[in-house]
């Protein structure tokens, strides 16, 4: 009997006519990849795409064949956020980040259930914007790069610098290349305001970049980019 698991579908490229290459993070907290052969028919297509969550079977006939998968959809069901702007931006950033994140033969603990988390708020909130914002921060701890807001509600700001929180008004200005830190925003209580989302952005994209990024000689995905763009134009307003 093929053993079968169960993940979220982070990266597709077609590579023929009918066959497209996927990448999968799989409930056990790894990231697997392969080829389905047809997955581009109007059949399969219904199945292979960016962010639905499957539970899958793996052929390998030998080690030198890519592993070919098959698949059925399961819950959580994303028509919903599909069919919302910002919702379905915020998946493609989702699914963006978790590919640059993770690479084939790492394993980073419950990384799976992370995502699999905030897409349900995602699809059952209409409130989700702080839920996400939680999860970028969530994000940076799995991957080793922990900031510990929770622990440091004292501390109003936030330097990008030293990446360290700090009280830090000095004679009634701010220390340079500090920002003040939205823990509010964060305790999901009350509307979120410009400036929060925009802190929570610029602090998120200056410890990913500069930590994980700059190592792996990447950029911030276009999805990440446009989402930001058009949920603070939102906003602004």
């Amino acid at each position: 009997m093929i053993e079968k698991e169960e993940g979220i579908i982070v990266f597709l490229k077609k590579i023929k006519d009918n066959d497209i290459f996927i990448k999968i993070l799989s409930n056990s907290d790894e990231l697997v990849s392969g080829m389905v052969y047809g997955g581009n028919s109007s059949k399969k297509k219904l199945t292979y795409q960016i962010g639905y969550f499957i539970e899958y079977s793996i052929v390998q006939k030998n080690k030198n064949i890519v592993p070919t998968f098959k698949a059925d959809i399961i819950k959580p069901f994303i028509s919903s956020i599909i069919n919302d702007k910002y919702k379905s931006y915020s998946l493609l950033c989702i699914v963006s980040l978790v590919n640059l994140s993770i690479i084939e033969g790492q394993k980073i603990n419950e990384f799976y259930k992370s995502v699999k988390d905030v897409v349900k708020i995602l699809e059952s909130k209409k409130h989700w914007i702080s839920f996400f914002c939680e999860w970028l921060f969530k994000l940076l701890q799995l991957i080793g790069y922990q900031i510990d807001y929770k622990n440091n509600k004292g501390y109003k700001y936030f330097n990008l610098i030293t990446q360290d929180f700090e009280n830090s008004i000095i004679e009634n200005s701010i220390i340079e290349n500090s920002i003040a830190f939205p823990h509010e925003m964060l305790t999901h209580r009350g509307r979120i305001s410009f400036k929060e989302l925009n802190s929570i952005f610029t602090i998120f994209e200056s410890i990913y970049i500069k930590n994980h990024l700059d190592n792996i000689n990447y950029k911030m995905p276009i999805s990440f980019i446009n989402f930001k763009k058009s949920l603070l134009s939102q906003l602004k307003k």
